[in-house]
């Protein structure tokens, strides 16, 4: 479909608290997944990263999120009903503020429960860096940010200066 605009930080409608879907019509629905898609795929290309997106950071202000972390997959509505107790320590980046990264903990483990383009119900267990996407992106659609869950505010650095001082190091299980 399109390459969506991506809002930055300071966009207030990332701030917003998306409405649910309530009508799940394949036709309305596939035009905004489509543009999640290629404006992922968009970013990752010029970017070099990226797995997940948002439909409030293309500007659409409804509870919708687009992965692709080897498998695509759309999701509407998405709510995690389960977290494990463990969870683990990462630096996590953000489209709407690609040049920071933000050391976060996440639930080592989560299941979510979504609809798909048709309505149907899923639930889908994720663990590890699937895990710590999806809590992502599911943030977003409550106007959290990554920001928002630092570990504290040394833990919010500039990529390039994490990069230039060490690589970046892999995920601690808490």
């Amino acid at each position: 479909m399109a390459v969506r605009t991506i809002l930055l930080l300071g966009n207030p409608i990332l701030r917003e608290s998306c409405s649910p879907i309530r009508t799940f019509d394949e036709e309305s629905l596939r035009p905004l997944t489509e543009d999640l898609r290629d404006t992922l795929d968009d970013f990752r290309s010029r970017r070099g990263f990226g797995r997940g997106i948002a439909a409030p950071q293309i500007g659409v202000s409804r509870r919708v999120i687009f992965i692709d972390a080897g498998e695509p997959i759309a999701m509407m509505n998405p709510v995690i009903v389960r977290r494990s107790r463990k969870r683990i320590l990462l630096w996590d980046d953000c489209f709407s503020f690609p040049d920071l990264l933000v050391k976060v903990k996440r639930h080592l483990m989560i299941d979510v429960r979504y609809r798909d383009l048709h309505g149907r119900a899923k639930t889908l267990r994720a663990e590890g860096g699937m895990s710590e996407l999806l809590q992502h992106e599911i943030d977003h659609l409550d106007g959290v940010l990554a920001l928002d869950r630092a570990i504290d505010s040394r833990h919010i650095v500039y990529r390039g200066e994490l990069e230039n001082r060490e690589a970046r190091p892999a995920a601690v299980i808490l």
